[in-house]
């Protein structure tokens, strides 16, 4: 069995619980330095562990051109870490799969990222999306009238915003 670093766990088991199974973005937890998290990454690329496939510029790991290329968790993954089971006739995990990796919106990451322990600022939405100001704040207000409760609060001199519970 493959011994993996803890980074490499918690980049698996994050990818792992996305429909799409996309790497990106990191999870907060991850504290190593960026430098650490790229030759994880490039070591789960060696392994088979995880692939490259093409993506949104959102989830990209790396850009050619116009085609935006991401990381995502291989069925060689998944069974590192535990999660699907040997097939009856194969060494290859059984794991429910779909048919197209599902598409992250950006919706969807603006969820995501308001579910982050120190959440988001509009700064950090407005990167992540590529909208303008005025679009982000309209996707806030759309998560409300959802029955999303946000919560402000101060990060230095910047409004950060979190998500809290649905109605």
């Amino acid at each position: 069995m493959t011994q993996l670093s803890d980074t490499q766990t918690v980049l698996l088991s994050n990818a792992s619980k996305r429909d799409g199974g996309s790497v990106y973005p990191y999870p907060n937890t991850l504290t190593a330095p960026a430098s650490a998290i790229a030759k994880s990454v490039l070591s789960l690329l060696k392994q088979g562990m995880v692939e490259e496939r093409e993506t949104t510029a959102i989830c990209a790991w790396r850009a050619d051109g116009d085609i935006h290329y991401g990381i995502f968790v291989t069925p060689a993954g998944l069974s590192a870490i535990g999660i699907g089971e040997p097939g009856p006739e194969s060494n290859t995990p059984v794991v429910p799969t779909q048919q197209q990796p599902a598409r992250l919106t950006k919706a969807a990451l603006v969820l995501e990222l308001l579910r982050r322990e120190h959440g988001a600022t509009l700064g950090d939405l407005i990167e992540a999306t590529g909208w303008l100001p005025h679009t982000t704040r309209a996707a806030l207000t759309g998560l409300r009238k959802k029955g999303h409760t946000i919560a402000k609060s101060k990060r230095g001199d910047v409004t950060c915003y979190q998500i809290g519970t649905q109605a």
